[in-house]
């Protein structure tokens, strides 16, 4: 037999016969405070719904992703569809020195012998004569060599499909043509591989989307953190020698990157002093490099601005405000009159300022 309602009691206890002849119910209060009488059926349907909810909360807590994109939680978090595809090998946690390259032209080429040869590069006019392919290859196996010493160290080759006649970026054709001449540094997997046949891990990417020596270096921050998880703790760069205080003094300290943690390798061309390491050459560094970047920082205005939109005939854009989502207010920044001018250096938080 089922239980009686809470509410139910005796026709004595629920109404009263008043001088009046008018029935007087109790109170909600007094019902609500009625001691129910609970059957077993019952209390085991209410264990069993905790027990099933348990179970639930349990399997969604061992399926979530691991600790590493744990990491990636909080303000700052990006899309978890980004991360599903995601698998890095764990020894790259340990990597924390960046090495870039900026790349100049696009290599297209097949043969090792090629790269030498102005025709299989899709160069500029003035980049033609005074031993400037040459200079390329220079800067990557430099910096390949420098990989190699420091095995903590993640090489990326920088710059985006700048050419209307090409098909593939700068990066992606430097790396290439390192991959051909055998200079790619590898990983040491963590655990060691069960099997010899295992792939090796690339200590080497590409950065595919930079349109200018700014973009250059902070893109490749950017791309360091995509493919390594963290935020590199040094940084070098291996590009020519005249380019070294537009580096060194406006595009690091635009960064606020520590001066003490950033090193410039400077290697220019051996051939036409005139044409490549001269008087000239500096001089167009000057004009059309260093003190623009004096008078507009982040590159975002005037001249500059429309050098970056001339170098983007395939209309591409990053993906860094989601990879590196930290750098998001630091990649949008473009200060003007509101800001105090051009040159203004980007005041909010960046995931270095611990470095010293």
């Amino acid at each position: 037999m089922l239980p009686l309602p809470v509410s139910f009691t005796t026709r004595r206890d629920h109404l009263r016969r008043h001088s009046g002849g008018s029935r007087h119910y109790r109170s909600t209060r007094d019902v609500l405070l009625t001691r129910a009488r609970v059957t077993n059926l019952g209390f085991l349907l209410l264990a069993g719904f905790a027990v099933l909810s348990f179970l639930v909360n349990l399997v969604w807590y061992l399926s979530s992703p691991s600790d590493a994109y744990h990491a990636h939680d909080g303000p700052y978090a990006p899309p978890r569809a980004i991360w599903d595809t995601i698998q890095r090998e764990r020894a790259l946690a340990e990597v924390d020195h960046l090495i870039m390259v900026p790349g100049h032209a696009i290599w297209k080429g097949t043969s090792l012998e090629e790269r030498f040869d102005e025709d299989q590069w899709v160069l500029e006019p003035y980049q033609r004569g005074g031993g400037r392919v040459a200079a390329f290859f220079k800067h990557i196996l430099a910096a390949a060599e420098l990989a190699r010493q420091d095995e903590r160290s993640l090489l990326v080759f920088s710059g985006g499909q700048t050419r209307p006649s090409s098909t593939t970026t700068e990066a992606e054709s430097y790396m290439r043509l390192a991959s051909i001449s055998d200079l790619l540094p590898t990983l040491t997997p963590f655990p060691p591989p069960s099997s010899s046949a295992s792939p090796p891990v690339l200590r080497a990417t590409t950065e595919n989307y930079a349109l200018d020596s700014y973009q250059n270096l902070l893109f490749s921050v950017a791309r360091f953190h995509e493919y390594t998880g963290r935020y590199p703790a040094r940084i070098t760069v291996v590009g020519y020698g005249m380019k070294r205080r537009r580096f060194t003094e406006l595009h690091r300290a635009a960064l606020r990157w520590p001066q003490a943690r950033f090193e410039y390798v400077g290697i220019d061309a051996d051939g036409d002093a005139e044409a490549q390491g001269g008087a000239s050459a500096q001089q167009g560094e000057l004009q059309n490099g260093y003190l623009p970047y004096t008078q507009d920082t982040y590159g975002c205005h005037g001249v500059l601005l429309d050098k970056r939109r001339a170098r983007n005939p395939a209309l591409r854009f990053h993906p860094y405000y989601s990879s590196a989502p930290e750098l998001g207010a630091l990649l949008n920044w473009c200060p003007g009159r509101a800001e105090g001018g051009q040159t203004t250096v980007f005041p909010g938080p960046l995931p270095w300022d611990h470095l010293k």
